[in-house]
């Protein structure tokens, strides 16, 4: 066996988007309802909807609309792979394209499989992708924890500009492993989160997460600025998730 052999990444879970139709149920369940989330959201996430999830042309489509026959006037969806598949310790891409407009609030992220620590945010949270349509362009990773999270103005990140986010295909990323998570945006590491090597509070980083996606309406953030109620309805459009045991050297 070669070096590179020996030290070769392996592929360990993906999801390619290549059947039409529905998300494949092996793979990805539903979050559903419209409490909030935690954020006074405004959308109704659906569970097995075309209109808000389907696959399209190899490509997975999560679709907010305008709707009034829900009671706070919007529908989308939110995918997980919790109680599916979780990881502790991996590389985590997706290549995804972006919503634009006032109100729309897009993630890619991860949350604990079994919150170890105790409740949000004490279990942790990783945000590889958010954006808010109120400041185009802007692309933000996020983590949260007990010592560091927004709801006392602590959380850590960084921001990335990226013009044409709403036009063009780009890779949204973390490296995770015992001593950090790296993120990057089409292979350009822009923020590292370091194991401080103290309690839980600042690392909670040591148990499996999964991964979820979804197109938030409004909210504390994404409708910090109002809802345009003219854009609808808006789109991401996801053409894989790849998830390796180890970052993959890239050509």
């Amino acid at each position: 066996m070669t070096i590179n052999a020996l030290f070769a990444q392996k592929l360990i879970w993906s999801d390619e988007f290549e059947t039409e139709g529905l998300p494949n149920s092996d793979h990805w369940s539903f979050d559903v309802g419209d409490h909030g989330w935690g954020n006074n959201e405004l959308q109704f996430y659906q569970e097995v909807k075309l209109e808000n999830s389907r696959i399209e042309d190899g490509r997975l489509i999560i679709e907010a609309h305008a709707d009034s026959s829900f009671s706070k006037g919007y529908s989308s969806a939110r995918l997980v792979t919790k109680g599916k598949k979780a990881w502790k310790y991996a590389y985590i891409e997706v290549k995804a394209k972006l919503p634009e407009g006032r109100g729309t609030w897009p993630a890619i992220w991860m949350l604990p499989e079994k919150n170890s620590y105790g409740g949000w945010p004490k279990s942790g949270e990783i945000d590889i992708m958010e954006h808010v349509g109120f400041d185009p362009s802007v692309v933000h990773g996020t983590v949260h924890t007990e010592a560091f999270n927004h709801s006392i103005g602590t959380q850590v990140g960084k921001q990335v500009t990226i013009p044409d986010f709403n036009t063009a295909f780009h890779t949204y990323a973390i490296n995770w492993t015992a001593e950090k998570i790296d993120f990057l945006i089409d292979d350009k590491l822009y923020f590292t989160f370091e194991n401080s090597g103290n309690t839980s509070a600042e690392w909670p980083f040591d148990q499996p997460f999964h991964i979820i996606l979804n197109l938030a309406v409004g909210g504390n953030w994404g409708g910090k600025k109002g809802v345009d109620p003219k854009i609808w309805p808006q789109r991401m459009e996801i053409e894989y998730v790849r998830v390796y045991d180890k970052m993959p050297t890239k050509e």
